[in-house]
């Protein structure tokens, strides 16, 4: 199984350990991701304020035309990267006449999009195509007694909702980590927004909003989070020093990428872990070997 795979800025930066995870994760399932040459920023959160929407799209066209010439669906891991990557293809599928002003855009590079490709969260790939059956049987280290809390946020299953999870009651995540023999806790701040791109403007704002999410995952019993979202992974983590100054708490909890926490169960070398580049390292159960 192929698919072209849209890295995104924040995969070789600060979810450097998102990157090396997915990747060894999808190789041992079989699934090989060839990344989009050539592939430029989709914009994130910012581009349409600062250069403008239609702009921000034909950067995001670009991508996918890219992609197409490949003759491949995308797969996206970060959160913001599928937000502006899927809205724009169907954008892009549904109006034509807009996709002719933007192909007239992309035609300067010599490029076109046509609106055959198929922009998946990497939690959708994992999940709808390769399936917790097969994921359960690459197991080689059973994470069992592990109580893990699964942290969507706010972004990744209300960017499309119902074309994959529920939006306000999503059980995907929980579906992998169990099938990767950990336990999945329920806490009431799954979907709550870590904050988002306040931490700028307004970093009080996420130090609140993780202090919520933090007290709610911890009084649930996990002893790790796991998230989808670079953004939500780099404010759960980075913010919990500010929020032990702030509200006198002590909390040191280990905060994984999905993809992280399948890379140890399937027995893959440590350099694929992205351990390395955590805050709080994550103390996991050891091979049966040990």
């Amino acid at each position: 199984m192929r698919m072209s795979y849209y890295p995104g800025c924040s995969m070789e930066s600060i979810a450097v350990s998102y990157a090396k995870s997915l990747l060894a994760a999808a190789e041992a399932l079989g699934l090989r991701l060839e990344e989009i040459p050539d592939w430029n920023c989709c914009g994130a959160s910012i581009a349409s304020g600062v250069a403008g929407g239609f702009v921000q799209q034909v950067l995001v066209a670009r991508n996918l035309a890219l992609a197409e010439e490949m003759k491949q669906d995308v797969l996206v891991a970060c959160s913001s990267c599928y937000l502006n990557l899927a809205t724009a293809n169907l954008r892009l599928q549904e109006d034509s006449v807009y996709a002719g002003r933007v192909n007239k855009a992309l035609a300067v590079g010599g490029l076109h999009y046509s609106g055959s490709v198929r922009v998946k969260r990497a939690i959708d790939v994992m999940l709808g195509e390769i399936g917790p059956g097969r994921i359960e049987g690459r197991v080689q280290v059973p994470l069992k007694g592990l109580k893990v809390a699964g942290y969507v946020g706010c972004q990744t299953m209300r960017a499309h909702p119902g074309d994959f999870d529920q939006a306000e009651s999503p059980k995907a995540l929980d579906r992998l980590i169990r099938a990767l023999g950990a336990e999945n806790v329920n806490f009431a701040r799954q979907t709550t927004c870590c904050g988002s791109s306040h931490v700028v403007p307004a970093s009080e704002v996420v130090t609140g909003q993780v202090k919520e999410i933090l007290a709610s995952a911890v009084e649930a019993g996990a002893d790790i989070i796991v998230t989808l979202c670079p953004l939500c992974q780099l404010n759960l983590e980075t913010h919990q020093e500010k929020v032990n100054e702030k509200f006198g708490t002590g909390y040191e909890i280990p905060v994984l990428f999905f993809t992280q926490l399948m890379a140890y169960a399937f027995g893959l070398p440590p350099n694929t872990w992205g351990f390395e580049h955590m805050l709080v390292s994550p103390k996991m159960p050891a091979p049966a070997s040990a």
